[in-house]
């Protein structure tokens, strides 16, 4: 297996969170009771997995290691997804905010979280997309076999070191709530 192999199956994990809010955002456009605290468990998975550990992989070890290779940051795919990373964190921003209105009845909140939620949805899809398809495979081309273990060694460090031990294991206890909650 790949240490690329890892950060796909995570994708799997974010993805089913995005099916979860994008099925909560109907429903609340649809004039349905969503609770704010769903969102704010969106956010809290956002910001714990996808952003604090997945995207602290990429972009502290796999991007590290395919600059280490010639790979410039500027005018490559790895500055195109840095500033996806740094969009989906300003989307993240807003949600939190929206979700945050509407449990203090904020005018707005609803339709704030709507709009948010969406543009995050939509991003992370195609991001997904796109390190799936180009970006993974590019890395797995031009990373020496003999450094993947340096890879490995990274992602480790940042899941049981940096981010603590039971994270993982926390937030996809997170995801199959939310999973649950929209059913």
């Amino acid at each position: 297996m790949k240490a690329t192999d890892i950060l796909s199956a995570e994708h799997r994990v974010i993805e089913r969170v995005l099916n979860s809010l994008e099925r909560a955002t109907n429903r609340l456009e649809n004039g349905q009771a969503v609770r704010p605290e769903f969102f704010l468990s969106a956010v809290d998975f956002i910001r714990g997995f996808a952003d604090g550990c997945h995207h602290r992989k990429e972009e502290g070890v796999l991007f590290k290691h395919m600059e280490a290779q010639g790979m410039p940051v500027q005018g490559s795919p790895l500055g195109v997804m840095l500033s996806e990373h740094e969009l989906g964190r300003q989307y993240t921003r807003e949600l939190l905010s929206a979700a945050q209105g509407m449990q203090s009845g904020e005018q707005g909140a609803n339709q704030r979280a709507i709009q948010s939620a969406r543009g995050y949805v939509a991003l992370l899809r195609q991001h997904i997309f796109k390190e799936d398809k180009i970006l993974f495979p590019l890395a797995d081309h031009i990373i020496p076999a003999e450094k993947h273990d340096s890879v490995w060694e990274g992602f480790e460090h940042v899941e049981h070191a940096e981010t603590g031990e039971g994270v993982h294991e926390k937030y996809l206890t997170v995801a199959q709530a939310l999973e649950d909650e929209v059913i």
